[in-house]
């Protein structure tokens, strides 16, 4: 059985290693360590969780043993395609480098320029960035890249397949060519396969896991669901409560942001201990968010794919799809997040039936069919129609069914049949059901009694009755414009009782 000892690793390294805990590599840092030792072109390939990190940090800070880096000219370049990943690899090379003395800095946005710019000027031996950050840098005359002898590209499928290509080989015009290159990543697909040879010269590849695999230690199941959004947020509580007794921590992913905020709110509603992580967040919210759920304060994490790729929170029980991944490749990175390390692990996955063509993707992408979880779409619940016009579940009883109802009510064509429909329910803002204020009021007016309803008299009828005055005219010629069928006076001749003052002043003949 091999090593850290056997990889050829400094004795520094080595102690490191020894003192976080681990003595086996995993088999990306056994097939890609000594080939980075020998200074050579990596490609390594492998499903997310099994190490790549270490792949890359461990030899880096072997050969940077020698040397010493000088004021804004770095020795090495790591690029990430995220703030958080960028992070996470910076507590890499403290942990395993605490017997080096190198000087690490982090280029990413939300932190101040001139924080950055001392750490660049005391030489940073490790440069670790977002490329538009660094890209800041540099067209601000704070960096030159000629002394870089180590490129890393991590995640480099979603760092080509996000738009940072222009990005990326402005950097690689910047770096000598004689420089090593690393590319790491969970997929590779042919596409970007293409893209990345432009980037290696003659490099070695190492690909412990057909690209695109699952980590077999996670059990992965499909949960149907109806397609509205409160339909899949009822399903999403009833399936947490469910596992309630299993789940020790839990991350949500959605595709957009705006669904992120919207399933915070819900579930924080309901009584969940929940927080959120999305790009449009600040960095010190997102770092705050993040720790607090690796330390236990929070136990389910809604979040964007911003937290799909390489974060390592270790210990994840649970990753529920609330949206299925547009593309396929996301699910693998978004699964990963649990089963890690060869933990147990469990992903679900809510379909409606407008998802099957991502859903084939995926399975097609993973060369498995996945299961589903309490029977697939054909066993969802028959609607029928309600006497508000409204689609109703079978299923659907109680409050949260009639509330639902409702909000589908008001979707109809018939405004008067929706308020009818609606008086026939309590409203409750506790439910997932967003209403409008003036929906809001309207429901509430017809939940009066009818001698109370009775009693309330058209706006115009209050004019009416108010005693003349010029200031009641004025009141009244305004209701007029707003209400068009109170109009039934002449129509006026040119313009009518308004006269400007200024008209009915005589002129002066000359």
């Amino acid at each position: 059985m091999t090593t850290f000892q056997d990889l050829g690793l400094s004795q520094k390294v080595l102690n490191a290693v020894t003192d976080a805990g681990y003595s086996i590599p995993t088999p990306i840092q056994e097939g890609a360590i000594p080939f980075a030792l020998q200074r050579r072109d990596i490609l390594g390939i492998a499903q997310t969780g099994t190490g790549k990190t270490a792949s890359f940090v461990l030899p880096m800070l072997t050969l940077l043993e020698k040397g010493r880096a000088r004021a804004r000219m770095p020795r090495t370049l790591i690029l990430e395609p995220t703030r958080e990943l960028a992070a996470q690899v910076a507590e890499n090379f403290e942990k395993y480098g605490k017997n080096h003395k190198l000087n690490v800095a982090l280029l990413i946005g939300g932190v101040s320029f001139d924080e950055q710019d001392r750490k660049l000027e005391r030489g940073a031996d490790v440069l670790i960035c977002t490329p538009g950050r660094l890209l800041d840098h540099c067209e601000r005359g704070k960096l030159l890249m000629t002394g870089v002898e180590i490129l890393v590209i991590d995640e480099a499928d979603r760092m080509l397949d996000m738009g940072f290509i222009p990005d990326i080989e402005r950097i690689a015009k910047m770096i000598p060519f004689t420089r090593q290159t690393l590319f790491f990543s969970a997929t590779m697909p042919p596409e970007i396969q293409k893209l990345a040879d432009a980037f290696l010269q003659n490099p070695q590849r190492i690909e412990v896991a057909k690209p695109s695999t699952t980590a077999k230690t996670v059990t992965q199941r499909l949960v149907a669901s109806h397609g509205q959004d409160y339909e899949k947020r009822a399903t999403l509580r009833d399936l947490l409560r469910a596992e309630e007794a299993n789940i020790k921590n839990a991350i949500i992913f959605c595709n957009r942001k705006k669904d992120v905020a919207d399933l915070f709110r819900s579930l924080d509603r309901h009584g969940f201990q929940v927080g959120a992580l999305h790009g449009d967040m600040d960095q010190r919210s997102r770092t705050t968010m993040l720790q607090n759920f690796r330390d236990g304060n929070l136990k389910i994490l809604v979040a964007s794919d911003v937290a799909a790729r390489g974060l390592d929170i270790p210990d994840v029980s649970h990753v529920f799809n609330f949206d299925v991944p547009i593309h396929a490749e996301d699910y693998v990175h978004r699964i990963g997040r649990t089963g890690r390390a060869g933990r147990l692990g469990a992903a679900y996955m809510i379909i409606t039936r407008r998802d099957s063509k991502h859903l084939d993707a995926i399975q097609k992408l993973i060369g498995e069919d996945i299961e589903w979880h309490a029977g697939d779409l054909t066993a969802l619940p028959e609607r029928e129609e309600s006497e508000d016009g409204g689609r109703r579940d079978r299923r659907s009883s109680g409050k949260g069914g009639r509330e639902r109802d409702r909000d589908r009510g008001r979707k109809g064509s018939d405004r008067g049949n929706r308020r009818e429909g609606a008086s026939l329910h309590k409203i409750d803002t506790a439910d997932d059901v967003e209403t409008s204020p003036r929906e809001r009021v309207e429901a509430t007016e017809s939940e009066m009694p009818r001698a109370a309803q009775a009693s309330k008299k058209p706006e115009a009828s209050r004019h009416e009755r108010r005693p003349h005055s010029p200031a009641n005219d004025d009141n009244r010629r305004r209701d007029n414009r707003r209400y068009h069928q109170n109009d039934d006076g002449p129509t006026p001749v040119g313009f009518g009782d308004d006269v400007p003052a200024f008209m009915l002043t005589s002129a002066a003949l000359k």
